[in-house]
């Protein structure tokens, strides 16, 4: 079983809490996230690297990314997190009346762990606290609180500024390397077009020269040579792999593979 429970009206502060043994899935991330681990363990996964967060550290998230994540709760107990959403109206506001900008393109990971100290545990404490006394939903309150939190991120570090207040959107990138290391990810095509700085016209045109094939039949076949390559290799299951290579049911994964090679994934013979 799993509940979840949110702020009811103000958006950008929200606690969750999960009872299941697990939970698996990806997300796309479009905003500066700030989170809190309260209880259990958040292990995420960019495509190149993974990052693990424990009860009591922070993180920083940064915008327009893909996420694979699995919450896992304590033995006996709940996977619980507050997250705050630095949207960019937000910080557009905040960046023009403390006169603060970007000055380079920030080169950091995917995702920034913070070392726990007294300011950001008295920081989430105080939000928890409004949570209890229901009071989460007061937008001009919450308003303070999450400048508080910009500040707060820019004390611990300055340079921090060059990621919170770069307000460009993806630029052209390369299209074969981000595919060839985001082609497990089941996001819209119309997300990848923008992920790589361009129309999802211009993604469909470009993605054919690049490949020789479109999209979506490029995206099936990549998805099933890794699937293969896992099964016949390194001796995984169909249950295994089929949401991690962006499969949305096990049924439509054993059928496609079948379609494919022949034989059902358990026929593969390692």
């Amino acid at each position: 079983m799993k509940t979840e429970k949110e702020t009811p009206s103000f958006r950008n502060i929200v606690y969750s809490c999960y009872l299941s043994s697990n939970r698996e899935g990806e997300q796309f991330i479009p905003q500066h996230t700030l989170s809190y681990q309260i209880s259990g363990l958040l292990s995420l996964n960019d495509g190149k690297n993974g990052y693990t967060s424990t009860e009591g550290t922070f993180r920083l998230i940064r915008r327009n990314q893909l996420l694979k994540f699995n919450k896992q709760p304590p033995e006996n107990g709940e996977f619980k997190s507050l997250s705050i959403y630095l949207d960019q109206e937000l910080l557009k506001n905040f960046s023009l009346e403390h006169k603060l900008t970007a000055e380079t393109n920030y080169n950091s990971p995917t995702v920034l762990q913070f070392t726990p100290d007294k300011i950001l545990k008295a920081y989430v404490d105080s939000l928890l606290s409004y949570r209890e006394m229901n009071i989460l939903d007061d937008k001009s309150l919450m308003e303070l609180k999450l400048k508080e939190g910009i500040f707060i991120l820019l004390q611990k570090d300055p340079s921090l500024k060059d990621i919170l207040f770069d307000f460009t959107e993806p630029f052209k990138i390369d299209l074969e390397a981000f595919m060839n290391q985001n082609f497990h990810f089941n996001v819209s095509l119309e997300r990848f077009a923008y992920l790589t700085g361009r129309s999802l016209a211009t993604f469909k045109r470009d993605f054919e020269k690049v490949f020789n094939s479109s999209p979506g039949r490029w995206l099936l076949q990549k998805r099933l040579q890794e699937a293969h390559y896992l099964i016949k290799e390194k001796g995984k299951t169909a249950s295994d792999i089929y949401l991690d290579l962006g499969f949305e049911d096990l049924s439509h994964f054993s059928f496609a593979f079948k379609k494919a090679f022949g034989n059902a994934p358990s026929k593969v013979i390692s």
